[in-house]
């Protein structure tokens, strides 16, 4: 039976501290559809959510493989997926080496793939990590702690140019000019370095004009948060190299999958969906899928009023074709960002 989650409570915005809640699980159990021996890789483990879920459906036969480029749960992770018992291993790595990790291991093909492209709850909750506009803390958002250059640093320096293309492009920021510029005007002066800082320039230099009597128009308090929420998105994307990551994971998937094997990637920009999206009806096209979604499944209303980090949530599915069928490389299905594409239908696999 899975774990039962706690009711949110009214006016709250975020789970319960301590606690992360997998998006659209059960659609991605019904996606995946792992058989007892199958080899599984969850290539965003983070707080195990799905990767216990999955390994539940496993048998003794079956193995998952644990991806996570932040190290900073695996030992609480591993802990609670040895109880399920189910073989697995966990990998502190970026899920873009996932064809070297696997050979190593003597894999060279897989039944099921999940990537969660999302945040963990524990990840964001955590002031130090600087990935919550709402909780101050260093300017930091690495996954990966131990390198690369921190969002202070990026701020500090990415030219006005290099900023405004990077909210535009990633965080779906009409006002990306107003804030780069402000950014390097606050530099010349002092170098930004705690998100809460972040914060009140972006609402300084971005005030949001109330949108009133239009449906779904959220309340003003929320509306004038959204420059902010999505410069941290495009920020936090531009320190990870998220897009960058995805590419090569949607190049190697051909070569992992199993003729017949099943990905699901769920996602939370559009930039990321549209690369999914993209790269799956070309794959399709191409005939290295058989099956691919015609929508994507998103969060039903109660999953929404229960997680509010699960709104913006789609996901995405592909099934690899016979190898016979597959006549083309794999690097030709991977587009480059804001590719446009079709919508996808969550239909269930026959």
């Amino acid at each position: 039976m899975p774990p039962r989650r706690r009711p949110r409570v009214p006016g709250s915005r975020s789970t319960p501290a301590g606690e992360h809640v997998p998006i659209l699980l059960d659609e991605i159990l019904s996606v995946l559809a792992p058989l007892e021996s199958a080899i599984v890789v969850d290539c965003t483990v983070g707080f195990g959510g799905h990767a216990q879920r999955l390994l539940q459906q496993l048998g003794p036969r079956g193995q998952l493989f644990g991806f996570d480029l932040d190290g900073t749960y695996l030992e609480t992770v591993q802990r609670r997926l040895a109880a399920v018992g189910t073989p697995f291993r966990l990998v502190q790595t970026n899920f873009a080496a996932i064809v070297p990790v696997l050979a190593e291991a003597g894999v060279p093909q897989v039944d099921a793939i999940l990537a969660d492209l999302g945040m963990s709850s524990m990840q964001v909750d955590d002031p130090q990590r600087g990935f919550s506009s709402r909780r101050d803390g260093p300017l930091d958002m690495r996954m990966d702690r131990s390198r690369g250059r921190t969002a202070a640093e990026v701020l500090r320096d990415l030219s006005r140019d290099e900023l405004a293309q990077a909210f535009r492009e990633w965080g779906d920021e009409p006002q990306a000019e107003r804030i780069a510029q402000a950014i390097v005007q606050q530099r010349r002066v002092r170098p930004l370095q705690r998100t809460s800082e972040l914060t009140q320039l972006i609402l300084r230099a971005a005030p949001v004009q109330e949108v009133q009597n239009h449906p779904g128009a959220l309340p003003f308090r929320r509306q004038k948060w959204l420059p902010v929420t999505r410069v941290f998105q495009a920020l936090r994307i531009l320190v990870n190299r998220e897009l960058a990551n995805l590419q090569a994971l949607l190049r190697c998937l051909p070569q992992v999958l199993k003729p017949g094997g099943r990905v699901a990637i769920l996602s939370f920009h559009s930039g990321e969906d549209r690369l999914v999206k993209a790269a799956f009806r070309e794959g399709f096209h191409q005939g290295i899928y058989q099956r691919i979604a015609e929508e994507p499944i998103r969060p039903t209303e109660a999953e929404k009023l229960a997680n509010p980090r699960s709104r913006s949530a789609k996901l995405r599915w592909a099934v690899r074709a016979d190898a016979t069928k597959t006549t083309t490389t794999a690097a030709a299905i991977v587009p480059s960002p804001g590719t446009p594409g079709t919508e996808s239908k969550a239909s269930p696999f026959s």
